[in-house]
């Protein structure tokens, strides 16, 4: 089984507010056509993205202070019409008046967790109103996902999106499932400290499998410390695909290759992509295992679908 747990879908490039709708623009712009293609977040865009993986979890997005909203009624009704394989969860955004409330239509919408983005929003992670938000998602057990668009903008406070400022959140409520988003990226160690210390803070991988020597360190950091078992796969669409993704983690050892540096398992990489994410995060729900995703005996064998679907160009065998 394969869990994307990093995914996001809009309407249009707006609903991310007009300081980071134009930068997305630009750097489309800047970096030619192939690159452009990833503005495309349509659900059209994102069911086509998704084919390789069993289920994809669809985060939303909330930031008041910057203008933006993808309202949560959008992604409860495109997981809703696929609802074995979309997990919908709500944008909220702390520093609003009606958080509690939003939570609450949230659910009445089948969302099954919520995501901040304190870096956009504008709060430092252990702000009084952020822990009332926080307190309200464990008691109602709903996961939290910690989340930073890029490219950032002016208006970002990089330090209210260290790792580190999470840790007196899981202290206090150390019952709720957080996810930390590209593993803390740039604060990777920090991130790896974090799931260290506390049993229900995990981070993905999203991001950061798109950059892959930085991915090489990580994995080697996170191998060193004892925590590949709190690395959960995602990709962080639009930016970046499941299928490439996966390919960069089954390839990550390439580094490796007639030197001495050290090798990643192939099992450790294989339990991050095919881990049961939503079991992990106390999400309830029957995702059909897919015969493309499913592979019980023969490790390679992701990888080969994986290159029927991206098409890459042959490289060296991994051991």
């Amino acid at each position: 089984m394969i869990i994307d747990l990093n995914t996001h879908v809009w309407a249009n490039l707006d609903q991310l507010g007009p300081e980071l709708a134009s930068r997305r623009r630009s750097a489309a712009a800047g970096n030619g056509a192939n690159n452009g293609a990833q503005l495309d977040a349509s659900p059209a865009a994102h069911e086509r993205a998704m084919g390789c993986v069993d289920a994809a979890v669809v985060l939303g997005f909330r930031a008041d202070r910057v203008g933006a909203r993808i309202p949560n009624e959008f992604i409860a009704g495109f997981a809703a019409k696929d609802p074995r394989r979309r997990i919908g969860v709500a944008g909220i955004d702390p520093m609003s008046g009606d958080v509690l409330d939003e939570i609450e239509a949230a659910v009445g919408m089948g969302l099954l967790g919520v995501t901040v983005s304190p870096a956009i929003q504008g709060f430092h992670p252990a702000h009084s109103n952020a822990m009332r938000t926080y307190e309200r998602c464990a008691e109602l057990a709903l996961p939290l996902f910690v989340t930073v668009h890029e490219p950032l903008t002016a208006a970002a406070v990089l330090e209210f999106a260290r790792p580190g400022a999470w840790d007196e959140v899981a202290r206090s409520y150390p019952s709720l499932p957080i996810v930390i988003g590209q593993i803390g990226h740039p604060w990777i160690d920090e991130a790896l400290l974090l799931v260290g210390k506390h049993e229900r803070v995990y981070a993905d991988i999203s991001g950061v499998a798109a950059r892959p020597w930085q991915l090489y360190n990580a994995l080697l950091s996170a191998s060193s410390m004892g925590v590949m078992d709190k690395l959960l796969f995602g990709s962080g669409f639009p930016n970046h695909s499941p299928a490439s993704a996966i390919e960069s983690m089954y390839s990550v050892n390439a580094f490796s290759h007639g030197t001495q540096l050290p090798t990643i398992a192939r099992s450790s990489l294989r339990a991050i992509v095919e881990k049961d994410s939503l079991a992990c995060l106390g999400i309830n729900t029957e995702v059909p295992a897919s015969p493309t995703a499913r592979e019980p005996d023969e490790v390679d064998t992701p990888v080969v679908e994986v290159i029927r679907v991206t098409e890459p160009s042959p490289g060296p065998e991994m051991t």
